[in-house]
């Protein structure tokens, strides 16, 4: 497990590279055909624990904000090195995590190269422009096992659905390293 932090590479009003990318649920999933007054994108796997360790506030941000945000996991690492992140094996972690967002493939991993993710988890929040408003933690539990004391993205979310500003628009996550295809 190769531990780092998430890298500032969008700015602040960059617009969010599209994709085209396969979902578990066997549709293809395109970002410009979401509509939603934001977009929620997390770069994420199965084996990390990090990721592991999360399940629980990404299924609460997908039953509080999924209504009115589009909220879209997306799995870019080498499943050949890491068959714990296969298709199939996401499938199965989406099962019994309880997922009900959208969970991509990123099987070239051209889609993290576009955002710039780095690590897992590794979200990014956009307005209903597709423009980035928030890149970084999910709250400030920032190892497997720490208790949580502030939702930092969930607070980020409402000031974004009630058109108040977000004061800090990076804040690094942490989590293991997006494993890469030599």
């Amino acid at each position: 497990m190769a531990l780092m932090e998430s890298q500032a590479a969008l700015g602040k009003g960059d617009v969010a590279p599209d994709f085209d990318l396969p979902g578990i649920d066997g549709e293809r999933h395109r970002l410009s055909e979401y509509s939603a007054r934001g977009y929620l994108v997390i770069f994420m796997c199965n084996h990390c624990p990090y990721v592991k360790a999360k399940s629980d506030v990404l299924n609460g941000l997908h039953s509080r904000f999924g209504g009115q945000i589009a909220m879209i996991g997306i799995n870019s690492n080498d499943a050949v090195k890491y068959p714990d992140d296969s298709y199939e094996a996401m499938k199965a972690t989406a099962a019994e995590k309880g997922f009900k967002f959208d969970y991509l493939v990123d099987e070239t991993q051209e889609v993290a190269r576009a955002y710039g993710a780095t690590c897992t988890p590794d979200p990014f929040l956009f307005d209903s422009e597709r423009r980035l408003v928030f890149h970084g933690r999910l709250d400030d539990a920032m190892k497997p096992g720490d208790a949580a004391t502030e939702e930092t993205m969930a607070g980020n979310i409402q000031r974004l659905l009630d058109g108040r500003p977000i004061e800090k628009d990076f804040d690094p996550s942490i989590g293991c390293s997006i494993k890469w295809k030599a």
